[in-house]
Formats: C-alpha cells, sequence, structure tokens
C-alpha cells in the first residue's frame, strides 16, 4: 500500500474521529479490518497520525484558527476540511514530511471528497501555515 493511499485512510479515520468526537483502540482495529488494512507499516503510520494529532491538538487547533479569515470560527469548517488541516498540519510541522506533497495531496483529498470550495479553501490556509514555519 503507498504512502498516498494510506494517507487517504488517515483521512477517512480523522474524519471518523470528527464525527464520534472519540476514537478507542477497538474503533481503530475494526476500521483496519473494514478497510482490509494488514500492512504493519500502514498500521503504524494511520495510529501515528491520530496519536500526534491528539498530542498536538492545541497547537494544531490554534494553526488553523489563526490563519481563518475574521469573523470565522473552527466551528464553521467542515469536518471533512477539518480532518484535511489537522493531518497536513500534523505531517507538515511535526513529521516534516515535505509541504508540497503533504499540500498537494490534501488538496487532491478535497477535491475528492470535500465541497467545491475545498480545495481552495485548504490550500489557503495551509499556505499561510508554511509561511509561519
Amino acid at each position: 500500500m503507498n504512502r498516498s493511499k494510506t494517507r487517504e485512510l488517515a483521512f477517512k479515520l480523522l474524519y471518523q474521529i470528527e464525527i464520534q468526537k472519540e476514537v478507542s483502540k477497538e474503533d481503530i482495529t475494526m476500521f483496519f479490518e473494514s478497510n482490509e488494512i494488514d500492512s504493519r507499516e500502514a498500521q503504524e503510520y494511520i495510529k501515528d497520525v491520530v496519536d500526534g494529532i491528539n498530542k498536538y491538538a492545541k497547537d494544531i487547533l490554534e494553526q488553523i484558527s489563526k490563519n481563518l479569515k475574521k469573523d470565522w470560527e473552527i466551528e464553521r469548517i467542515s469536518k471533512i476540511n477539518l480532518a484535511l488541516l489537522k493531518l497536513a498540519i500534523y505531517e507538515i510541522k511535526y513529521k516534516k514530511v515535505p509541504y508540497k506533497v503533504v499540500i498537494n495531496e490534501v488538496v487532491e483529498l478535497a477535491k475528492k471528497y470535500g465541497e467545491e470550495t475545498s480545495q481552495s479553501f485548504i490550500n489557503g490556509i495551509l499556505a499561510s501555515v508554511v509561511k509561519e514555519n
């Protein structure tokens, strides 16, 4: 399983967490089973993303908030866009994945799963985050 596909699966789990508000180890195991993720490397990457986003949640949400337009609150962001932003910021800031790779792949996921404006919204937020770091 390549990194792009694994990143997409990580996004799907993050989206599920955004909806449910929390996730247990059993939920993650069921997610792996239902998506037939048997690659140890893919499982470890996805667990790392979930754990890392939880660990740095305050900072990641702050990064998103301070790059929103005036009069915008984080609560207005769709769950899909929020999951994509969290994934991207975690990978760029904490995993040191090249930002061009992350932004490109997350924007592609936004095209596939988000609304019509998702890709430009996400691209704009991430461009601002990258400039700051």
